[in-house]
This record gives structure tokens, C-alpha cells and sequence, in this order.
């Protein structure tokens, strides 16, 4: 599939102004911007697992499309929602579990890129992964 395969973070849009939109402090989101964020993904069918390891954290990540998972960002913050198939696009709506706002994620490949798009209060950043 499209999306297997193991991306490193190349580049970040705009992400400072997301994170601070998101409320996460000075300090997190000065370390987050250079967190080395790796992702390895491999999909079965429906079924995905991802793995993200950084300076942080590492976590497998396992949903299926279309059913509602819970999942922590790396700075504690709560959501729940699903991930969807739209054409070529991975596309994850979900909701704070602390306040009910929206988080919108859309993953899509573009030649050796994966493009991040996120979605928060009307402010959007994106992070751009090069396939290793």
C-alpha cells in the first residue's frame, strides 16, 4: 500500500501557530518542532498500525478505518475519533476529549512525501515526512 513504509519529518508549516492555537506552551512546542518524528506504517486490509518514535516517545498506534479509537498526543492531550480511505488521502477527524473541538488530520503521498495536514480552530499546519 501507499502509506507502508517508514517516513521521517523533513519539514514543518506553520506548526508553532498550530501548536500554540492547540494551547501547548512555549517550551513543548519549541522541543516539538525538532522532535525527529519517525513514523513507520504498515496497513493489513483496513487495519493500520503505526509506530511514531521521537526525542519523546514511542507508540504503536493500531486503528481499523472508520472505527472510533481513543489516542494521547505526545503532550498529554486526549482525543477520540477515526481515521477514513478518501480516494488517496488517509483522513482522521477527531475531537478533544477535554474541551470537544475538532482535530482534523489528512495524510497523503506525494512522490517520496508524506504530507501532514492538520486542522485546529481554523488554523492549519502541515509536517512533511520523506520516505526512508
Amino acid at each position: 500500500m501507499a502509506f507502508d513504509g517508514t517516513w521521517k519529518v523533513n519539514q514543518n508549516e506553520n506548526y508553532d501557530n498550530f501548536m500554540e492555537k492547540m494551547g501547548i506552551n512555549m517550551v513543548k512546542r519549541k522541543l516539538a518542532a525538532h522532535d525527529n518524528l519517525k513514523l513507520v506504517i504498515t496497513q493489513e486490509g483496513n487495519r493500520f498500525t503505526v509506530k511514531e518514535s521521537s526525542n519523546f516517545r514511542t507508540i504503536d498506534i493500531v486503528f481499523e478505518l472508520g472505527t472510533a479509537f481513543a489516542y494521547s498526543l505526545a503532550d498529554g492531550t486526549e482525543l477520540s475519533g477515526t481515521w477514513s480511505l478518501e480516494g488517496n488521502k488517509l483522513v482522521g477527524r477527531f475531537k478533544r476529549v477535554d474541551n470537544g473541538k475538532e482535530l482534523n488530520t489528512v495524510r497523503e503521498i506525494t512522490g517520496d512525501e508524506l504530507i501532514q495536514t492538520y486542522t485546529y480552530e481554523g488554523v492549519e499546519a502541515k509536517r512533511i515526512f520523506k520516505k526512508e
